[in-house]
């Protein structure tokens, strides 16, 4: 069991570093926000998403209804269910209900990737080794951003505060970049996007909704335009 979970905080590590820089720009976003730095550390110790906490973020400031905010997390977090029925298939006997479902609060992208490349069933002392030093890196970097964001001069939180920024257009342009669904999509979303920022009656709309329709729109029609055949390859 030992050697189980070692080898999952072994996995993880490299995770775990990852989300320690990732999370710094969320923990400076709250404090920019009103928030103050436990409230942040918070947010990130019950969540392990963060696209779903930075557009959740916003929602929280302007008071956004409790059904506005489950909708955007809901859509913004579906691929996470998608994620789990796929590793369900790889998990081991011991994996009853209650583990599963505490498995399922960290199984976030990266974690996912490790766990699906595993060669064998997922035991739980392992999947736990592996959720550890994500978990505490996510949290630790969203406490040090925020602490960060209240000592900081101003110049420096301005600069830092666009790392987020960086980090999603580092996720996006290479894929947009050789493979033109992902491009038309991207543009269709920024397009969306736009379109509600400055056009009369859309401009209403809330942030919330706006990420939703965005998200939902932008994706039916690349699945409309750019069908998968059943044999994997793209209708051209």
């Amino acid at each position: 069991m030992n050697k189980l979970f070692r080898k999952g905080v072994k996995h993880g590590l490299p995770i775990g570093l990852g989300y320690l820089s990732v999370s710094f720009p969320f923990g400076m976003a709250c404090v920019q926000s009103g928030l103050e730095p436990l409230q942040a550390l918070l947010i990130s110790m019950t969540n392990l998403t963060s696209a779903g906490q930075f557009a959740g973020l916003p929602l929280m400031v302007a008071q956004a209804s409790l059904f506005e905010m489950a909708l955007t997390q809901f859509v913004i977090n579906l691929r996470y269910a998608l994620m789990g029925l796929s590793l369900s298939q790889k998990m081991g006997p011991d994996m009853n209900t209650p583990r599963r479902m505490f498995f399922a609060f960290a199984n976030t992208d990266e974690i996912f990737a490790v766990a699906s490349a595993q060669p064998e069933k997922l035991h739980h002392v392992y999947l736990y080794g592996l959720m550890l030093m994500p978990y505490i890196g996510w949290a630790s970097g969203t406490l040090l951003g925020a602490v960060a964001g209240q000592l900081l001069p101003e110049f420096v939180r301005t600069a830092l505060g666009i790392a987020i920024y960086g980090m999603f257009l580092a996720i996006i342009l290479p894929p947009a970049r050789k493979e033109k669904p992902v491009r038309i999509v991207v543009l269709i979303a920024i397009a969306l996007s736009v379109a509600f920022k400055y056009l009369p009656v859309l401009n209403t709309v809330s942030s919330g909704f706006v990420v939703i329709i965005c998200a939902v729109v932008a994706a039916g029609l690349g699945a409309l335009l750019f069908p998968i055949h059943p044999e994997g390859g793209e209708k051209v």
